[in-house]
């Protein structure tokens, strides 16, 4: 089934990143064009795809990850600014006809991302 999916995964903590801000986009004419809002559940997943079926299309989508909240929340003895707090992906779906997962595996310090299955 065509969607796009995402999660999070702590790794400072070693566990899922849970109840996590994240804001889907996509970039038409050089300009975003805001999708959807959503949070993680307790497993660091979405509850729904972010997208699927004919509302996911090819093209360039970007997704917001609000990081510096979620370990804010956690009671963590950050330095201020934080080093992370949005961090955005930029990622392109050539073909809309599969599956799409982007997960991002973080830290306060540092993180990474891939397409995943």
């Amino acid at each position: 089934m065509s969607r796009l999916t995402t999660h999070v995964l702590d790794t400072a903590h070693g566990r899922p990143g849970q109840n996590i801000q994240i804001s889907l986009y996509k970039i038409v004419d050089n300009n975003r064009q805001h999708l959807l809002s959503t949070k993680t559940n307790n497993d660091g997943r979405c509850d729904a795809p972010l997208l699927e079926g004919d509302a996911f299309q090819p093209g360039v989508y970007e997704l917001d990850f609000s990081l510096g909240a979620y370990f804010a929340g956690l009671g963590l003895a950050l330095p201020q600014p934080n080093f992370l707090d949005v961090v955005t992906l930029r990622f392109g779906v050539a073909d809309a006809g599969k599956h799409y997962h982007v997960p991002l595996v973080a830290s306060p310090w540092s993180y990474s991302t891939y397409r995943g299955s």
